[in-house]
């Protein structure tokens, strides 16, 4: 990422703390961060201009926009499932991300949901299915599974170890599940969606689950582009790993803000002007209209 803005995230973490005041603190943020931004040169006078695909042009296709890039100090092992990509975290026994691109026609589909969970035995790290059983928390999709109807193959990766995360039942049944409703509304909509989540870890996330030691996460990122769009936009959420009660706008951020948080840098096969456009400022009414 090309943008050099200093933020100031608060995060709220701890059990019990309304969320409300961090929504309006990123909030302020953003519209600082609007207030700060130069437009882009509409001359297109760009020493990048020549390394990527021009921002407009409605028959190009960014290659990759759901892949990461992780930083060299995160261990991080690239894998390709049939729909998604996973950047997996041995020592975590986690992703660090997973990434898809969501098709309008992929909303929907003929393949069901048969809660086969499955290890990947080729993958160093990855988890057991019973290293959750009576932990406390669900085996939280990162890739959800209504997003892999289209395929039988893509239904079957999608249960793999390696897309899971420790989530707590009332996130994963609540705001995360609403959430991923809205995404294939979204990419109904606007034909194609970028989508990569993963678990956010603070220093102190010490707790471990099962007999490989799966890490509990504080928190969990989720990035989305519509890159297509003839006004291309980005939108990321942030939510603790309980109960997230409210609107969903109290948890929006830019995809900057995420970007801070995580050390990822996310989509960026995009021109460099779009995707520091897109990633520095957002309007959940904007997506939700």
């Amino acid at each position: 990422m090309k943008l050099k803005h200093r933020i100031l995230l608060i995060v709220v973490l701890a059990a019990g703390v309304i969320l409300a005041n961090c929504a309006e603190r990123c909030h302020e943020d953003e519209a600082d961060l609007s207030a700060g931004q130069t437009s882009p040169s509409a001359s297109g006078n760009n020493p990048d201009a020549g390394a990527k695909p021009s921002e407009g042009d409605s028959s190009t296709h960014y290659p990759d926009l759901e892949i990461a890039a992780t930083p060299a100090g995160i261990p991080s092992i690239l894998k390709h499932y049939e729909g998604f990509t996973v950047g997996f975290n041995p020592e975590n026994h986690t992703p660090n991300w997973v990434g898809w691109e969501l098709l309008a026609s992929e909303t929907d589909g003929e393949s069901s949901r048969n809660n086969a969970f499955w290890c990947d035995d080729e993958l160093e790290g990855c988890a057991y299915p019973y290293d959750y059983t009576r932990s406390g928390y669900d085996r939280g999709h990162l890739c959800p599974a209504a997003d892999q109807k289209w395929s039988d193959r893509a239904m079957r990766d999608c249960f793999v170890m390696a897309n899971m995360c420790p989530q707590d039942h009332s996130l994963n049944s609540g705001a995360w599940a609403t959430l991923e409703k809205k995404e294939r509304l979204w990419a109904k909509r606007d034909s194609v969606l970028i989508i990569v989540a993963g678990p956010i870890y603070e220093k102190t996330d010490n707790k471990r689950i099962g007999d490989s030691g799966v890490r509990v996460p504080s928190a969990f990122f989720k990035v989305l582009a519509a890159p297509y769009c003839s006004s291309p936009r980005a939108i990321a959420f942030v939510y603790p790993n309980m109960s997230a009660p409210g609107n969903m706008s109290n948890y929006v951020m830019t995809v900057d803000e995420v970007e801070q948080l995580t050390g990822f840098d996310f989509f960026s096969s995009l021109p460099d002007q779009l995707e520091n456009r897109i990633e520095a400022t957002t309007s959940f009414k904007e997506w939700d209209r």
